[in-house]
């Protein structure tokens, strides 16, 4: 219950940093438009963004708020029900903090405020809770990697003492 509590006080804390920032985005880059940050690497660009990563299901905001609702729900739930390591405890609290930054955008304004464009490749306008969701699925991937070597380890390591077992009788 304790890490659950903890974990959603995380969520918070990145939900009200991404939308401290958006405001910021909206207060000054709305009015300029873009400004560098890195010249030549990354800028600051303001942008709304009515639909989801790569503005995929674009003008969908019922669909996309019902289904967001019901993942984060589900997140949410996990993080209190379920047992888990810390490296993935932190996974899906990002997962839940920039899931929800985001979706309050959605529900407020219709739109998702993006402000970060990367310029030195052709990508996505994105913001800080993209971030956290992107960081905390990478996270979850290599934390399911390092599960299944060490589960193989193990499984290994019982095999090999079997072995050893049967060729001392």
């Amino acid at each position: 219950m304790i890490f659950g509590i903890v974990s959603v006080l995380a969520a918070a804390a990145l939900v009200a940093a991404d939308q401290g920032i958006k405001l910021w985005a909206s207060a000054n880059l709305q009015p300029v438009g873009a400004m560098p940050l890195l010249p030549g690497i990354v800028e600051l660009r303001f942008c709304l963004n009515d639909g989801m990563a790569f503005s995929m299901l674009a003008g969908k905001q019922a669909l996309l708020i019902g289904v967001t609702s019901l993942m984060l729900l589900a997140v949410l739930i996990m993080l209190f029900v379920r047992k888990m390591p810390l490296a993935e405890r932190i996974a899906w609290t990002l997962v839940l903090g920039g899931g929800v930054g985001n979706l309050v955008d959605r529900v407020l304004n219709g739109v998702v405020v993006d402000y970060i464009n990367v310029l030195f490749m052709n990508f996505a306008i994105f913001n800080f809770a993209d971030i956290c969701v992107c960081v905390g699925v990478a996270l979850l991937i290599v934390a399911a990697l390092w599960e299944t070597r060490q589960d193989e380890k193990t499984a290994k390591a019982g095999r090999q003492k079997e072995t050893d077992a049967h060729e001392a009788d």
